[in-house]
């Protein structure tokens, strides 16, 4: 616990509804001024990528190259360094409080402009020791980052369109990152990260999930208990590991047996998105449905046809996950 704060009980519900409550304003041109959340995914890919050890952020060139990285697909606006100034200093304004800056000796008053006035002021920040070690989990983390990107995203159709383009954006960058590998001595590197993104993997999640009603499009169970919070996971049809590809149209809405169940080959899906699942499934339910009784069955499909699944995607998977596992079980 930081010292000196009165005892909580600071898990990982309490810095969700922190998280829940950071706002953002607008930018010159009306958008969303992002900066915050920016500043907040910076320090969370750092942790991600092993950079950031311990609960000691300073103004770094590498935090504030991820930053920049972030604001070039996230804001409207070109980069200035107040832009990064501001969410450093003022973060710790916020209410509940998890950000705790350190000034420096030199440090005479008022806010920072600029990234060397920053440097000069703070000698660091910190956030809770408990954030900290939250944020070194990978569930609690995949979690917190979607509760940051629900607080400056609604379920409005304007809002939503502005996370399928960024979903776009970063598709974009992903592939620009795989042609800038391949002409360069440390090709392994960039593909290190982009499989660890997991600010791509949740912009993902959030569009195929709304694409598809926040429905299974197996069972068709739909289960929310806020925006941020749902039993469904947007499930990739060919690894991104492999191929990565975030597009929409490669992902299905599935609940988490259906997406395990994917996964591993026991269902595919047709060319004409019927479901075939494997005949040799062993079964014991006390639902009424098995997952056997789905096959044939249509799929949901999203209400718009450009995102419907890809029949490429849909075959190789067939070809390679489900015909793999499941050899000689398809049924006519």
């Amino acid at each position: 616990m930081t010292t000196g704060e009165e005892s909580e009980n600071k898990n990982l519900a309490y810095y969700r509804n922190c998280f829940s409550q950071i706002k953002v304003g607008k930018n010159k041109q009306g958008g969303n001024a992002l900066n915050q959340p920016i500043l907040l995914l910076s320090v969370i890919d750092l942790i991600t990528q092993g950079l950031l050890n311990e609960n000691n952020i300073t103004v770094s060139d590498q935090l504030i190259n991820t930053f920049k990285r972030y604001w070039s697909v996230l804001s409207s606006d070109r980069f200035e360094e107040i832009d990064f100034a501001i969410p450093f200093f003022h973060l710790k304004n916020k209410k509940p409080n998890f950000w705790h800056v350190e000034f420096s000796e030199q440090y005479t008053g008022g806010r920072p402009q600029t990234i060397n006035s920053l440097r000069r002021d703070i000698e660091r920040a910190k956030i809770d020791d408990e954030l900290f070690n939250l944020l070194r989990d990978y569930n609690a983390k995949k979690e917190l980052i979607d509760i940051l990107i629900s607080a400056w995203f609604s379920s409005s159709q304007k809002q939503i369109e502005d996370v399928l383009i960024i979903n776009q954006s970063l598709q974009d960058s992903t592939l620009n990152e795989l042609e800038n590998s391949e002409s360069s001595d440390t090709e392994a590197q960039p593909k290190v990260y982009l499989r660890k993104s997991l600010f791509r993997e949740a912009i993902f999640r959030k569009s195929v999930v709304h694409l598809y009603d926040y429905r299974c499009a197996f069972c068709r169970l739909k289960v929310t208990r806020s925006l941020s919070q749902s039993i469904v996971d947007g499930a990739h049809i060919k690894p991104f590991s492999e191929f990565y590809d975030n597009r929409p149209d490669n992902g299905l809405s599935l609940c988490k047996n259906h997406h395990w169940a994917f996964d591993r080959g026991w269902f595919a899906v047709d060319d004409r998105y019927q479901i075939i699942v494997a005949s040799d499934l062993q079964e014991d339910s006390p639902y009424p449905r098995l997952m056997r009784d789905f096959h044939g069955e249509q799929i949901l499909l999203p209400s718009l046809e450009q995102y419907y699944p890809r029949k490429d995607a849909l075959q190789w998977h067939r070809k390679n996950v489900f015909t793999f596992q499941s050899k000689g079980v398809s049924r006519k």
